[in-house]
């Protein structure tokens, strides 16, 4: 198995029973999993390889936090103590998690009926008033700049980074079909940039707890009800109704790029209901989250400059979406506000 973490050194310091059978599950960009079988039960692995959020003490305090939200009733699988009383192991200067195991599968926005995407609404909503109840005051915790900046993009830096690109898709041996697709979507991004490029929003404004990344492989689903949401790695403080946004962006795309606006308006209009989120909030992340889509080219920069290519297949509709948001931008606002 590659990169095997020290399975017998971690389940005897959780005395989790001695290992039967460990697989790597296959989701999850930025860090490692495994479905870890023992002669005591069944438990999710987590070795936090993201150097960006792989410091063990930040790590507790986010375990901390599932822990405080698991006791208000929200679906989440917070971690289990080892021997030490501690939620975090550090074996070899790798950090690990262990969790209990979640039977759930992952669902996106096209298995959901319309009250299960009210549901879900519901339950992004419930996260981010829990999460104001069980984290500090924001006033006492620095702004997050990453995944998702308060700063919008400056179209200059993009303009920049699409030249560059360009350059890198023609120098690409063997041209391929991707290699055609990101010619295209990059050149017609920056005449939409040019087209709209006073449109760039301020810097965001209400911001509050966040989980930071909410898409389809962070929630499990048990039968039709949420079981459990997952990899907490991105709480921070953020403009909150931007998640809420960004989440249906990825939940309810359609492979050729457009939004089930259907759907969209009954997930939002239960995430404002549980948020206590005003239309005025939605209308304004809507605007930043479209700037942002028109200006990010994250997969790209994965495929190109890192060698990367475990994104490529979102390319296609992510691509797709942020043409399509431009020309039915009233038609979107309309759907998160009304």
């Amino acid at each position: 198995m590659p990169h095997a973490p020290p399975l017998g050194a971690l389940l005897r310091l959780y005395a989790a029973g001695s290992a039967l059978a460990c697989r790597p599950v296959e989701q999850g960009l930025l860090n490692r999993g495994y479905h870890v079988r023992t002669t005591l039960g069944r438990y999710f692995l987590k070795h936090h390889f993201d150097p960006d959020t792989a410091d063990p003490a930040a790590i507790e305090r986010r375990h901390l936090a599932t822990q405080r939200l698991a006791a208000l009733g929200v679906p989440v699988a917070p971690p289990l103590a080892h021997r030490e009383g501690r939620t975090v192991a550090v074996v070899g200067g790798h950090a690990y998690a262990l969790h209990p195991w979640i039977d759930g599968r992952h669902r996106h926005g096209g298995q959901l009926t319309r009250a299960e995407c009210t549901r879900l609404g519901a339950l992004l909503g419930a996260v981010h008033a829990c999460l104001e109840r069980v984290m500090p005051p924001k006033g006492r915790t620095r702004p997050a700049t990453s995944p998702h900046p308060v700063e919008s993009a400056d179209p200059a830096d993009t303009y920049a980074l699409i030249d560059d690109l360009l350059a890198r898709v023609s120098r690409h041996r063997p041209a391929d079909s991707f290699d055609e697709l990101a010619r295209h979507r990059l050149l017609e991004r920056r005449a939409l940039l040019e087209q709209h490029a006073g449109r760039r929003p301020p810097r965001g404004a209400s911001v509050g707890w966040v989980h930071g990344d909410f898409h389809p492989f962070n929630l499990l689903y048990k039968d039709d009800a949420p079981a459990a949401i997952v990899d907490w790695d991105r709480l921070g403080v953020q403009p909150r109704a931007e998640e809420a946004v960004r989440a249906a962006a990825i939940f309810f795309v359609r492979p050729s790029g457009p939004l089930d606006l259907a759907k969209v308006r009954a997930y939002a209009r239960a995430y404002r209901r549980a948020a206590g989120a005003t239309p005025s909030e939605l209308a304004a992340a809507v605007h930043r989250v479209w700037w942002e889509r028109l200006n990010d080219f994250w997969m790209l920069r994965w495929h190109y400059e890192r060698g990367d290519t475990r994104a490529d297949p979102q390319f296609p509709a992510a691509s797709a979406l942020a043409v399509w948001w431009t020309s039915e931008y009233d038609a979107v606002c309309d759907a998160f506000v009304r």
